[in-house]
């Protein structure tokens, strides 16, 4: 497989993409992760990572395949988004345990004119957990660039996640074997 360009800068999908031996390099480029108000929840990553994708096909200007992703995190109607400060983390997670959400990552392929964008879901049950345990979590682990307020393979995953109901490396930021045959179809003449 070519080598192609991460257009993110979350360490989780860097390690997925080693883990994988896809070749990459990152290349990132601000972009603001707002969307339409009216749109889906389920379109919201895809129109993120897209976002993403085409300021970083846009700054350099590069024919070689991009790849962008962006994951959100969703409790019934609501979208937990990335907490701001200590309070909002422990927020996030209070409302998170003893329930069912469901994490959605929204993947986009770009090579010059072509795209190939789909999302991929994943359910997670957390156990109940105390407000001592969650900031516990929050305190060690400063889950201030993770939707949701937590990353799956730390601490609180480990202690705290009942079940989950999908693939498992979704919840970390990237459906990684989705992503493999989709490099490879993409690839394909």
């Amino acid at each position: 497989m070519n080598p192609i360009l991460l257009a993110s800068g979350s360490p989780r999908r860097k390690q997925l993409l080693e883990w994988a031996e896809i070749p990459f390099r990152i290349e990132v480029s601000n972009t603001q992760e707002d969307f339409p108000p009216d749109l889906p929840i389920a379109e919201i990553p895809i129109y993120i990572a897209r976002n993403k994708a085409i300021a970083v096909q846009s700054a350099h200007a590069t024919d070689e395949v991009i790849l962008a992703a962006d994951t959100i995190v969703v409790l019934g109607d609501h979208i937990l988004g990335k907490p701001v400060h200590r309070e909002e983390a422990i927020s996030m997670l209070l409302a998170l345990q003893g329930s069912r959400h469901e994490v959605i990552t929204g993947v986009v392929i770009r090579q010059g004119d072509r795209e190939l964008a789909f999302s991929d879901r994943t359910r997670v049950d957390f156990h109940e957990l105390t407000e001592s345990e969650i900031e516990h979590y929050v305190d060690a682990y400063k889950p201030y660039d993770k939707a949701g307020a937590y990353a799956i393979q730390e601490w609180i995953g480990v202690v705290g996640i009942k079940s989950v109901e999908g693939d498992f490396y979704n919840v970390m930021g990237l459906p990684v074997s989705r992503v493999v045959r989709a490099l490879q179809d993409f690839s394909r003449p």
